[in-house]
């Protein structure tokens, strides 16, 4: 199963659709142009069934293979949403929209999965039904989570889920998977110390909540240093820290500051959730001023199921050859955790050359990935479901 020769023939007309998608970049679940053009594309491909607007604006197909007694259904999945990032690329096809750009790959995703469905709508050589799902509002929005909710597993009869996505500094044609976790969870947290302000002449007779705050953002890196097993991974980062005063000569009478925690293990997530409450708060009230936390659960950890993951590097091997089955977990999230949580599956990156990271201003997709992408993905399916079982 290497590289599909119909890819090769469509090559330059997948590439056409990525950069008419990268040409009109949309946020989290405001994806009306794109949703709309993949809907009328999966209809012109002839699909057995077209549905918008789950998880509000997310498209699903459904293509039925040359015979369906297996009962088997997998599905796969792209992301569409762009970011809020200037692009600064001078392509031909640049963003034409002020402050937001494709900075991750998710129009190379969407036209990947595209190239797929077609071809998997003019071949049909599978025994069982391919779910292709278009997801809106990764990027911070939790759309995966949307359309769990609104019923896509269940609905469609959804029994496995593959997922894919670019990889810079990953040589094209290669890929890189990993049983168990891949990504990281993402939660954000916000700590609001209160004192009592004064003049900064004058500190005896005000809480200085500035001291207070910096000694809590000093104490919660102790929780990465000194709580956590080494041999885990835990990311804490406060990433804003601002007082109500910005004056040199007052004391603040409050401060605020923010951040992310990442961890690849749910044990740490609570336990660092627990650390930051019981640090701000404990801080706080042994030099006399208060701590509030509030924290926002963010996207699970990204969590490979084993045999899946097999299956996906052996398709991925058949493709291109290039495979690292054992690379490292990454601390970025993704919300395809939301549907692994729901149905065993994988998740694997292809290799977008050496090219900006992404969610960079001068990133860009590799159009040379899309037949290794497109070939992957029909070929989960073929290998899936293959005709004569």
């Amino acid at each position: 199963m290497p590289i599909k020769n119909r890819y090769a023939e469509m090559h330059s007309e997948i590439s056409a659709w990525r950069r008419d998608f990268h040409a009109h970049p949309e946020l989290l679940f405001e994806v009306h142009r794109t949703a709309g053009k993949v809907a009328e594309m999966l209809r012109d491909f002839g699909c057995d069934e077209v549905v918008e607007g789950i998880g509000r604006t997310g498209v699903v197909g459904v293509i039925k293979g040359r015979v369906s007694d297996s009962g088997k259904v997998v599905g796969l999945r792209a992301d569409m949403d762009a970011l809020p990032i200037n692009e600064a690329t001078d392509l031909d096809y640049a963003s034409n929209t002020p402050g937001l750009m494709h900075a991750c790959g998710h129009d190379g995703h969407t036209a990947m999965l595209l190239g797929a469905a077609k071809y998997l709508a003019e071949t049909h050589n599978f025994n069982g039904t391919a779910v292709v799902v278009f997801q809106p509002a990764e990027e911070g929005g939790g759309g995966g989570l949307e359309m769990c909710r609104d019923g896509l597993m269940e609905r469609f009869g959804i029994q496995e889920i593959y997922g894919m996505h670019n990889s810079p500094g990953l040589p094209v044609g290669h890929f890189a998977i990993r049983p168990g976790a891949l990504l990281a969870s993402s939660d954000e947290f916000e700590i609001v110390v209160t004192g009592k302000g004064g003049h900064a002449a004058e500190p005896h007779r005000a809480v200085d909540t500035t001291l207070v705050a910096a000694q809590i953002l000093i104490s919660l890196q102790s929780i990465v240093s000194r709580n956590v097993n080494p041999l885990h991974r835990v990311v804490l980062t406060v990433g804003t820290f601002q007082t109500d005063s910005e004056a040199s000569n007052v004391i603040a009478h409050q401060v605020k500051m923010a951040g992310t925690v990442r961890t690849l293990d749910a044990q740490w997530r609570a336990f660092a959730e627990e650390r930051i409450r019981d640090i701000a708060e404990g801080t706080a009230a042994a030099l006399g001023a208060s701590a509030e936390v509030k924290w926002n659960q963010g996207y699970p950890v990204t969590v490979n199921t084993p045999d899946n993951t097999v299956y996906a590097a052996e398709v991925a091997r058949s493709v291109s050859g290039e495979v690292d089955d054992e690379v490292d977990p990454i601390m970025p999230a993704e919300d395809f955790s939301y549907m692994l949580e729901e149905r065993p599956g994988a998740y694997i990156f292809v290799g977008n050359g050496d090219s900006a990271a992404c969610h960079h201003p001068a990133y860009n997709f590799n159009d040379e990935a899309i037949p290794f992408g497109s070939s992957w993905y029909s070929g989960m399916i073929e290998a899936r479901m293959p005709v004569g079982e």
